[in-house]
């Protein structure tokens, strides 16, 4: 395979680390040409002294400085070797589009990643997709463009890319049914009723992954389960109905896919998410990666188990808002975010994230957007009717005598 270039949105996250762990593992074959980061500098600047990109792209002016003070001064006429130093959303979209590299990381948390992706998309490199707003957000928009510039886009959550995997063993009109797996989360056995009162520590308490907060909260509601559903559709072409979720605590089976006859092929790997990374940036070709290997000498159990709806609301609603289509998946993620927030910061229950998004999808007016801008535009509407939702009290927080550890009620 020829080497490749790569232009990391999101360096400094855990897919942006662990993706440079696998340049790091590969020098021959990948190179960095540019670091795309948020406000971790300390750890930018760590990467840059490392891994040397030609360009690296912060938040806004006064992180250049930062960053700048951060890197070796030398001498030899002012020049220190150091990367060019840009700043804001469209130096992350000059990066992406850059003639310099051929792939794209796009691993950015939330809408500020979706520009700069489809920026890419529509030039034709190669995407490795790790941010689920940008299918979540505008999957039309996106996928229409994948078709119409024969863009490569492979995804990086553990889930869709066993899902690929799994799509190799047949032709895509063979496959039937689509099998995503979900831990269950820290609630899992939880019952319903008691939900009432956890706290963010209580839900930051993630069986399985170490992850971020949002996505962490998200996969204690079974949010995130329901954003994958809605991205496993736009990226595999499969109606919602054919698409399943099951809760399978061990995270070992990642994904599965049913084909006519009968045949289920299941992708089965150690929880290391280098292993999917290396695999969509080397595709379609197979490497050694250094994950752990599973150990078959070993007795083991795996469970699987029907979601609940009735506790996990917010998977319903993500499965309602895909069939609904438009812009409906964009109100929902927008919507979600605010609430995650708002619970995070004691404002209102863990129950109510649920309410905040199901009342802020009724608030909004159903739309097609046309454009990227349009789904922006939409994305901000949702989240300040997400914040008004919750400062007028339109959701019943949490029950009256709540105890003094629940989370603080709007």
């Amino acid at each position: 395979m020829a080497s490749r270039t790569l232009t990391i949105l999101g360096s400094t996250g855990s897919i942006g680390t662990n993706t440079l762990d696998v340049v790091r593992q590969n020098p021959q074959h990948f190179q960095v040409f540019a670091l795309v980061a948020g406000r971790n500098i300390e750890l930018l600047a760590r990467q840059i002294e490392e891994f040397h990109p030609q360009v690296a792209v912060v938040e806004d002016r006064a992180d250049v400085d930062r960053l700048r003070a951060l890197l070796p001064k030398t001498g030899n006429g002012g020049k220190t070797g150091n990367p060019e130093l840009l700043s804001g959303p469209l130096a992350r979209v000059q990066v992406s589009i850059a003639p310099e590299a051929d792939t794209v990381m796009s691993s950015i948390v939330g809408v500020a990643g979706l520009e700069a992706t489809y920026e890419a998309v529509v030039r034709g490199k190669r995407i490795g997709l790790a941010n689920k707003e940008v299918l979540v957000s505008a999957g039309q928009l996106v996928m229409d463009a994948v078709k119409r510039h024969g863009t490569e886009m492979i995804p990086v959550d553990s889930e869709h890319n066993g899902a690929h995997q799994c799509l190799r063993a047949g032709r895509r009109q063979e496959a039937t049914k689509l099998i995503l797996t979900a831990s269950g989360g820290p609630f899992r056995t939880t019952p319903k009723e008691a939900l009432d009162w956890v706290t963010p520590t209580d839900a930051l308490n993630h069986p399985t992954w170490k992850m971020g907060n949002r996505i962490t909260i998200d996969s204690a509601t079974l949010m995130n389960k329901g954003f994958e559903v809605i991205e496993a559709h736009w990226l595999f072409d499969f109606a919602p109905d054919d698409i399943e979720v099951v809760v399978h605590p061990q995270s070992t089976v990642h994904a599965m896919v049913e084909y006519e006859d009968g045949t289920v092929i299941a992708q089965v790997s150690a929880t290391d998410m280098r292993m999917p990374i290396q695999y969509a940036l080397t595709w379609p070709d197979r490497w050694h990666a250094p994950v752990p290997k599973i150990d078959w000498s070993q007795t083991r159990k795996w469970d699987f188990a029907a979601p609940d709806f009735d506790k996990f609301p917010l998977l319903g609603l993500a499965y309602e808002s895909l069939r609904q289509g438009g812009a409906a998946s964009c109100i929902l993620n927008a919507a979600d975010e605010v609430a995650v927030g708002s619970f995070l910061a004691g404002q209102i229950g863990f129950p109510s994230i649920a309410r905040v998004v199901a009342r802020t999808l009724e608030k909004m007016p159903h739309r097609e957007p046309a454009s990227v801008a349009e789904v922006l535009e939409i994305d901000e509407t949702a989240r300040r009717t997400a914040r008004q939702v919750i400062e007028s009290n339109a959701v019943v927080f949490a029950p009256a005598g709540a105890p003094e550890r629940a989370p603080a009620q709007a």
